[in-house]
């Protein structure tokens, strides 16, 4: 465990590095760190940015996708899936699924397709997998622009907790409702999905809600689960917003672009975005 001046520390750089636009080492590169110092990183960020009036509205799930936690990591492949505090600031809502969408500011900017979930009421710490479809409100797809202070996306898992989970921005869609008959089927239902996800005419990338540890709702009681272990966050609470993770590999965009997603086999829209 870190001592706090030192995640406090840690914590500074980082949010130096963002504001600044610019590249910096990995803190693994010089310090031998744990996931739990990652997370220690994040309360301390957590505290500064809230002090400074940021307004936490959810959580990020990153590396809920198990195909692609090979693909990162230098000394070790990603291993588990990992969660970071969401802010308002970072969060914006289509027109009728379509959105513009400014990359200034983003560092290596990469797009994964996700569904996003609202909780409706507070979950018991003991919710089923099913009690915990039951706190849903709404379901929406969005599109989360992931950026990388780490020279060619080069880290280990506890640099991509320390450092925001990676997260940039979030473009949310159209959000659904649920009703009781879909939290019923709500697991298998997304599991049995499919997103396409293109630039241009080009398929660029596809992938399945279960390739999000089985389903985007199991991501969800995955990191319900983690917060039991981690008695310096707040659990889950009524009200939030949480990404359950990318259904494909993230993509590198650029300014000039337009990405389009569809789904087969759950009824939400896919949706459009412009890079500028």
């Amino acid at each position: 465990m870190l001592m706090s001046t030192q995640a406090n520390r840690y914590a500074l750089q980082l949010l130096e590095a963002r504001a600044d636009v610019r590249m910096i080492a990995p803190l693994s590169a010089k310090t031998k760190l744990t996931m739990e110092d990652g997370y220690d990183i994040v309360k301390s960020t957590y505290d500064i940015r809230t002090a400074q009036g940021e307004v936490m509205i959810g959580r990020k799930i990153g590396f809920a996708n198990r195909k692609i936690w090979a693909k990162y990591g230098v000394e070790e492949p990603i291993s588990t899936p990992i969660w970071t505090p969401m802010f308002d600031a970072t969060v914006r809502y289509t027109t009728d699924n379509r959105g513009i969408q400014s990359l200034d500011g983003a560092l290596q900017p990469r797009l994964g397709p996700e569904v996003v979930f609202k909780l409706g009421a507070t979950p018991s710490p003991d919710a089923t997998i099913e009690e915990l479809a039951e706190c849903i409100e709404w379901m929406a797809h969005a599109f989360e622009i992931v950026v990388c202070p780490f020279e060619g996306w080069k880290f280990e898992m506890v640099d991509s907790i320390a450092a925001f989970g990676l997260h940039g921005s979030l473009i949310v869609g159209e959000p659904k409702v649920l009703s009781a008959a879909t939290r019923r089927n709500l697991d298998s239902m997304l599991a049995y999905s499919s997103l396409s996800l293109s630039c241009g005419d080009e398929l660029r990338s596809a992938g399945f809600g279960s390739d999000v540890l089985g389903s985007p709702l199991q991501a969800l009681w995955h990191l319900h689960q983690m917060l039991k272990t981690q008695p310096r966050f707040d659990k889950l609470g009524a009200g939030e917003i949480i990404t359950t993770g990318t259904w494909t590999d993230v993509c590198p965009i650029a300014p000039g672009e337009t990405w389009t997603s569809a789904f087969s086999g759950v009824s939400l829209p896919g949706l459009t975005v412009s890079f500028v």
